[in-house]
């Protein structure tokens, strides 16, 4: 047991095998954080130095450039090499970038609650009030991109000590917020599972370290070969966890489509989604 009553503590090395299709040994998916920023609202920043000014035309347009300019870039990267997203949506993402909406569509991306938006966390409500707030969002995606999301991670991996037990009411069952594994497990909410998501190989945490290009590429691929080693005993997940507004720049997408070629050439790689995921684990541990 841990002090967390959301999950038991459940060594790696005590778990029943996990075999993924076709004899694959490493499940890779990426997690495309596509997010809409308010304008007078604190925000992820590259300098914070105006970060409580309004307009901060700095940071929101810093950001803004994922949306207009660094989404195509990934996408273009993603098609190239036959992977489709894990699109992790802000519902209102719906109302202002309904190109994207489209381009996700036409390519049949898995769609998952990322909340309303990025800037505001999902923390601070009471059962009730959260329940309305998930509803509308969970709602407003289904309605815009014509699939009922099953996955959450909230904005900033933020959730109250209702979340996972809402989100089961509310049809969805699996989280990406707890960081702590390199497989799925289950959560005692009834239902619900915890699939693995990255801050290691989260471009917004990596790049905002100092880390080149170059050096993603080698941590992507010593990611891989050692998730490889490790899946002789049993099946591993690798997230790759993408936000426009950063792998998107002009001298950082080369890095990605490298690192994309890679993955893709892994004999032992099962290039899929995070539903896919779940579901799988699902049908395997009832």
């Amino acid at each position: 047991m841990t002090d967390n009553p959301l999950f038991d503590y459940s060594p790696i090395i005590d778990r029943p095998r996990i075999t993924w299709p076709d004899g694959r040994k490493v499940a890779v998916y990426v997690g495309l954080n596509i997010e809409h920023f308010l304008l007078g609202r604190p925000s992820t920043s590259i300098w914070p130095g105006t970060a409580d000014l309004v307009p901060d035309a700095l940071n929101h347009g810093w950001r803004d450039y994922g949306a207009r300019v660094g989404i195509w870039r990934v996408i273009d990267s993603l098609d190239r090499h036959g992977v489709r997203a894990s699109a992790l949506l802000n519902s209102s993402v719906v109302d202002h970038y309904p190109q994207i909406i489209e381009a996700g569509r036409a390519r049949n991306w898995a769609w998952l609650a990322h909340g309303r938006t990025n800037s505001v966390l999902h923390t601070g409500m009471s059962r009730a009030e959260e329940r309305v707030v998930l509803a509308d969002i969970v709602d407003t995606i289904a309605a815009g991109t014509g699939q009922r999301p099953r996955g959450w991670l909230g904005p900033g991996l933020t959730e109250t000590v209702h979340t996972p037990e809402l989100l089961a009411e509310a049809g969805l069952d699996y989280v990406l917020d707890w960081t702590n594994d390199d497989q799925p497990y289950p959560l005692t909410v009834p239902g619900m599972i915890s699939v693995p998501y990255t801050l290691e190989l989260n471009d917004l945490v990596v790049f905002g370290r100092g880390v080149t290009g170059p050096e993603y590429l080698r941590m992507v691929q010593d990611q891989y070969e050692q998730l490889r080693a490790d899946s002789q005993d049993s099946g591993r997940v690798l997230a790759l966890a993408l936000h426009p507004f950063v792998i998107g720049q002009a001298f950082r997408a080369k890095y990605l489509d490298l690192a994309l070629e890679f993955l893709a050439a892994q004999p032992d790689a099962w290039l899929t989604t995070s539903d896919e995921i779940a579901e799988h684990h699902r049908r395997a541990r009832p």
